[in-house]
């Protein structure tokens, strides 16, 4: 593949046939078009940062209000990303909230400081889910070597360590590992699921060093112990980033052969043009 920059554009170069093969059609059109966007992780990371410390001595009114600011961000945000990063998002905060209402809420295997699901941890979903997706889709993403390897090296090395020398035996964040490898080998989109180690893992370790919330040491059948957090959190969250790629292209054919919708398109001239390609 060709790396760094046509010159004189400031457009990233093109890929070659293999490694293009490796993208969805959104990325390859972000990639393509030099709409990629470093800050969305560097934004994302300071926000994290911020509504975490400002937690730790919210009241439930003021954390209602955090998770307002927060869904607006999002957003925000989403406002300049395409129809398809959308969806994506969409996906990823549905299905995340359901877990987290079912396995913090329901469950208990891990609890927030309110005991409560706080109002801006779906959105708070998303804006880790775009972040992901920005280091992902990112030229440098595809034209360096080392993201996915190095985020693979590091995230076995701490379920290793989980497993061995940690006070707290983490047999779930090895297995949440093991998920990530199947989903960097056969996933669509390998890059945004490295990108996704190194947001979540900076999300969990923060979270539960300022007492946001916290894992319990087993899982509801005692059977699973879990470190807190458990070292391979980013294959848990995988599933999330999975969801999100894996329906979206399902959402949006069903949205598109709406009737309504071919109505409307045969009106729009610019709908072509304007649309980003389906993923492949």
């Amino acid at each position: 593949a060709r790396a760094g920059r046509r010159a004189g554009t400031g457009k990233p170069a093109e890929l070659g046939a293999g490694s293009a093969n490796r993208l969805s059609g959104a990325e390859r059109h972000v990639c393509d078009a030099g709409q990629v966007r470093p800050p969305v992780p560097v934004v994302v990371t300071v926000w994290v940062a911020a509504v975490l410390g400002l937690d730790t001595g919210a009241s439930l009114t003021e954390q209602r209000l955090l998770g307002l600011f927060t869904w607006a961000l999002l957003l925000g945000m989403l406002s300049r990303e395409s129809r398809e990063s959308r969806v994506q998002v969409a996906v990823v905060v549905a299905y995340a909230s359901l877990v987290e209402y079912v396995f913090a809420g329901w469950l208990g295997v891990y609890v927030y400081r309110l005991h409560n699901v706080p109002s801006f941890v779906p959105p708070g979903h998303g804006l880790v889910y775009l972040a992901a997706l920005a280091i992902g889709r990112s030229a440098w993403a595809h034209r360096t070597q080392l993201l996915l390897p190095a985020a693979l090296t590091a995230c076995g090395a701490w379920a290793l360590w989980g497993l061995t020398l940690s006070p707290t035996l983490d047999v779930l964040g090895a297995f949440w590992f093991c998920c990530l490898l199947l989903f960097a080998r056969y996933g669509r989109s390998p890059l945004v699921y490295a990108g996704a180690f190194l947001v979540v893992s900076y999300l969990e370790i923060l979270g539960t060093s300022l007492g946001t919330w916290a894992w319990q040491p087993h899982d509801p059948t005692g059977l699973v112990a879990i470190g807190n957090p458990p070292s391979g959190i980013a294959g848990g969250y995988a599933w999330f980033d999975a969801a999100g790629l894996a329906l979206t292209p399902r959402i949006l054919r069903w949205w598109d052969a709406r009737p309504s919708s071919r109505t409307s398109s045969e009106y729009d001239g610019a709908h072509a043009s304007t649309s980003t390609p389906p993923f492949t």
